[in-house]
C-alpha cells in the first residue's frame, strides 16, 4: 500500500506497477479529494514530482512509501450573482536582487533551525508517540520546502541557486529524519 497525506486526512491505495505514470495517481487524487489535477502538488520523499508522463519508478514510489497532497493557490472565491467580478490588474512584478533572494533563503533556513529542528529533536527524543506533533512538523516543513521551491533565482545567478539547493537538501534532511521514525 501507499500512504498519502492530505491536510488531516489519511488514505492508502495498492502500489500501481512500476511502469505506471505518475499521472495516473494524480487522477486518483483529484478525484479522491474533488482538487482539479493541476490545483496540487505531489511529494515524495521532500521532492515534487511534477512530470506527470514519468514512471512512479522514477520516484521511487513502492509499498509503504508516503505521498504528500499540497494544495497549491487560493481555495475558489464564491461570486455573487448581481455583481460583475472587477477586472484582474496585475501588480508589477518586484524587481529582485540576488542578495535579496539569498536573504529570503537564509530566512526561511534560519526559522527551520530555530523552530523546527528544535522540535524534531524534542519530538524523536520523547517516549510517548504523539502523532498529532508528527503531522504538524511535516506538514510545517512541507510548507517550508513549497517556500524554498516558490524562490526562482536568475540563472545567472550562481550563489542564490547554490544557497536555495543547500537550504532545500537541509530542510529535506530533517524531513526525512523524523519520517524515518514514523511508526
Amino acid at each position: 500500500m501507499v500512504n498519502l497525506k492530505w491536510n488531516s486526512e489519511r488514505f492508502t491505495f495498492d502500489v500501481p506497477p512500476p511502469d505506471t505514470p505518475l499521472s495516473v495517481i494524480r487522477t486518483a487524487v483529484a478525484e479522491f479529494t474533488s482538487l482539479p489535477r493541476d490545483g496540487f502538488k505531489l511529494i515524495h520523499k521532500g521532492a515534487v514530482m511534477k512530470d506527470d508522463n514519468v514512471p512512479i519508478s522514477a520516484y521511487h514510489i513502492r509499498q509503504s512509501s508516503s505521498i504528500v497532497v499540497v494544495e497549491i493557490g487560493p481555495p475558489p472565491v464564491p461570486q455573487q450573482a448581481s455583481a460583475p467580478p472587477p477586472p484582474k490588474q496585475k501588480a508589477p512584478a518586484p524587481v529582485r536582487s540576488q542578495q535579496a533572494i539569498i536573504s529570503t533563503i537564509h530566512s526561511e533556513i534560519a526559522n527551520v533551525r530555530s523552530e523546527l529542528s528544535p522540535a524534531v529533536d524534542n519530538l524523536l527524543a520523547s517516549a510517548v508517540i504523539q502523532p498529532k506533533e508528527h503531522i504538524r512538523l511535516s506538514e510545517l516543513l512541507m510548507n517550508s520546502l513549497l517556500r524554498l521551491d516558490s524562490i526562482q533565482p536568475d540563472p545567472d545567478w550562481d550563489a542564490a541557486r547554490r544557497e536555495r539547493k543547500a537550504a532545500v537538501k537541509e530542510v529535506q534532511a530533517l524531513l526525512s529524519k523524523l519520517d524515518g521514525n514514523e511508526n
